[in-house]
């Protein structure tokens, strides 16, 4: 079974690259993809904050953009909390990755996209995603970090 790739997408900090890449680790998940990175890449506050996680960030590939980082996948979740304009299918984490380890079963790569610390995804992000993944939290208080949402998922795997 192929795990998936989990793709931070334009991440703004550092230490949220090595939060992913140690909550990656801890559920044994070393597929991880970076595009543009507003801080470039490599990053010493990435190498700092993934305390022991560190060759999840040394085989982590860098995209310039998220159609080239999902290029290879046959499935593409978007993770995200805004509502959007968009028919497709929204599920949970839990669900999310079921459907992700069946497809993973069967030979299929499966990639799950987080986006940018301040804002989360665009649009232009989502759309080549087959499907959305939305964390049923709060409603008054729906922002996750990224490191968080990479945790939620990484255990739901």
């Amino acid at each position: 079974m192929i795990p998936p790739v989990f793709i931070l997408v334009r991440p703004q900090m550092g230490e949220n690259i090595g939060a992913a890449a140690r909550a990656m680790l801890n559920f044994g998940l070393e597929r991880m993809r970076i595009v543009d990175p507003r801080d470039g890449w490599p990053n010493p506050k990435a190498v700092a904050m993934a305390s022991g996680a560190g060759r999840v960030l040394d085989q982590a590939g860098v995209f310039a953009d998220v159609r080239a980082a999902v290029s290879d996948c046959d499935f593409v979740f978007a993770t995200t909390a805004r509502g959007r304009e968009l028919t497709k299918p929204v599920v949970t984490p839990e669900r999310a990755m079921m459907m992700g380890r069946e497809m993973a079963a069967a030979g299929k790569r499966v990639g799950v996209l987080f986006g940018p610390e301040r804002a989360g995804l665009e649009n232009d992000d989502v759309v080549l995603a087959q499907a959305i993944v939305t964390v049923p939290v709060n409603p008054e208080f729906f922002s996750l970090n990224v490191a968080q949402c990479v945790l939620l998922l990484g255990y739901e795997w």
